[in-house]
Formats: C-alpha cells, sequence, structure tokens
C-alpha cells in the first residue's frame, strides 16, 4: 500500500517514530557533507576579499577618491571612473528596468500560454547564458556605428541595458508568478481592474523578488569590462563627461587598464580600485537588502 493510500493517522504515527541509530548516523553524515560543501563555496570568496581589503585599504583616501589621476595613472585618484560607472548604472536603470519589468508582467498576467509565449521564454533564458563580449560587439555595430551615437555614455549604457534585460525579466516574472492567485481573485470580485490588480496588489507584493532582479542585472552590468570597451569606455580622461554622448572613463575598465597596459604601476593603487569597485557593488546590495526586507516585512502572506 502506497504512502497516498494511509490514513492520516498512521501517517502521523510514521512520523512519530524514532530515528534508528543507522539513520541518526546518516544524518549526520548528511549535514556534516552539506556543511563542508558550504565552507569550500564561501571560505574562497570571503579570502578574496579579505585579501582585496587588506591590499587596496592603504590605497583609500579622500584625494585617492576625488582627484583625477596623474603621472600615467600611477599616481592621483579615481574620480573620473566611479562617476563614470555611477552614470552608467543610472543608464542601465533608466533603460533596462522599466522595460524588463514591463515584459515580465506581460508574461506573466497577460500572455497566454502558447507556443510562442514558451519560445519567448526560453531565448530570454538564452539570452542571459550569452558571453558580455558578444553583446559588446552588438553594441558596437548597432549603437556605434549603425545609429551612430560614437563611443559615448548612451551607446554603453543601451548595450549594458540589453546585457541585463534577460536577467531582469526572468526574476521579476518568477516573482510576479509566485504572489497566490487567490490575490488576484479576491480584487477581481471586488470590481478592480486586472491593471489595478497587477499595480496595487501584484507588483507590491512581487517586490522583493523584483528588486532582487534588478540588482543582479545592474551588479552584472556595474562590473563588465567588454561591452563598454567596445561601446564607451575610455583609456584616460583628463575632465568629467558633459553628455550622454561623450566618452567615460569606469572602474572596471580602469582596472583592466592599469592591470595590464600600465608598466609599473604600483599594486596598492591596482587593490584600491578594485576594492572600490567591491564597495560599490556591495553598497548597492545593502540597499537593495534593506528596500527588500522591509517589504517582505509588509507582505501579507
Amino acid at each position: 500500500m502506497g504512502q497516498e493510500n494511509l490514513a492520516p493517522t498512521q501517517i502521523t504515527n510514521i512520523m512519530k517514530r524514532p530515528f534508528s541509530p543507522n539513520r541518526r548516523f546518516i544524518e549526520r553524515i548528511g549535514f556534516a557533507g552539506l556543511t563542508a560543501t558550504a565552507l569550500v563555496t564561501t571560505l574562497p570568496i570571503v579570502g578574496t576579499i579579505v585579501y582585496i581589503l587588506i591590499q587596496g585599504a592603504p590605497a583609500i583616501s579622500l584625494e585617492f577618491l576625488t582627484s583625477f589621476p596623474r603621472d600615467g595613472m600611477r599616481a592621483g585618484g579615481i574620480l573620473p571612473a566611479i562617476i563614470g560607472t555611477l552614470y552608467l548604472a543610472l543608464g542601465v536603470s533608466i533603460f533596462a528596468v522599466p522595460l524588463g519589468i514591463a515584459a515580465a508582467i506581460y508574461l506573466a498576467e497577460y500572455a497566454s500560454d502558447t507556443p510562442l509565449t514558451r519560445t519567448i521564454r526560453i531565448a530570454i533564458i538564452n539570452l542571459a547564458g550569452i558571453p558580455s563580449v558578444v553583446y559588446g560587439l552588438f553594441g558596437l555595430g548597432l549603437f556605434v556605428l549603425f545609429l551612430n551615437f560614437g563611443t559615448s555614455i548612451l551607446a554603453a549604457s543601451l548595450t549594458l541595458s540589453i546585457m541585463t534585460l534577460p536577467v531582469i525579466i526572468s526574476t521579476a516574472e518568477e516573482a510576479l508568478r509566485t504572489v497566490p492567485q487567490s490575490f488576484r481573485t479576491v480584487s477581481a470580485s471586488l470590481g478592480a481592474t486586472r491593471w489595478q490588480t497587477i499595480r496595487r496588489i501584484v507588483l507590491k507584493e512581487a517586490l522583493p523578488g523584483i528588486l532582487t532582479g534588478v540588482i543582479l542585472g545592474l551588479e552584472r552590468a556595474v562590473g563588465e569590462t567588454a561591452p563598454i570597451l567596445f561601446t564607451g569606455a575610455a583609456f584616460f580622461l583628463p575632465r568629467l563627461p558633459n553628455s550622454p554622448f561623450d566618452a567615460t572613463m569606469a572602474l572596471p575598465y580602469h582596472l583592466f587598464v592599469i592591470s595590464t597596459q600600465v608598466p609599473n604601476m604600483p599594486v596598492q593603487i591596482q587593490y584600491g580600485v578594485a576594492l572600490t569597485l567591491l564597495a560599490f557593488v556591495l553598497t548597492m546590495n545593502l540597499v537593495a537588502t534593506v528596500i527588500r526586507s522591509r517589504a517582505r516585512a509588509k507582505r501579507q502572506w
């Protein structure tokens, strides 16, 4: 007789049976294996962060963060790279986030389950795995050359936006689908339209998951080098960009340049740039975590 045919009292009695010594031993082995796997996974990450912190902390100063590089980028600061990274993150937020969330709403709430929509979802998943250098070449051909945006913040932001869209769409759609269907049913029974239900209930309840996708996409965009190498990054600029059609320095490309192209570069400066980029990403994570925690606390399920 299968477990699905057992009476509730029989199932309760089975669950209350004490573990045999062999089962407890196997359980401990399983927990030990999971703990070891977690340590093996996290220790290298923590070790890398600590090493970058130790090596890069001596380079961090007010001058390093607020001045321009000089002496062939072997001295001075990284202000243009910081500002350029902020501009690129802002550009991706403007282009990718609204479009990605809108596409997720359509796929999760409006689109029927047809071969076309299933094909679209598969295409989105596949696009998320394309190497970033391919997106860089695509952006070079479309935005820099065909649309004549030139090597600019606008071209780089649009390229990074296309690269991050699959991540935002996939995670936002999954977050929308986790909202219980009963919320939609009750809202419709009270006379709300579908859009009112989505805007006032579904989006509010799915906000933590949507934020996760947005931050994942932005973090990938901020840390990429190949796309901006082809579309918007400059080796060195003695000034800040004045318009979206200007090129810009950026922390990932600046780190690549000073690590591979500049001879006799002090190691402290290299790790200082890496530490600044790491702090930039971790700050984004921290802000998103706080917002997500507050949104989860207000959820009704």
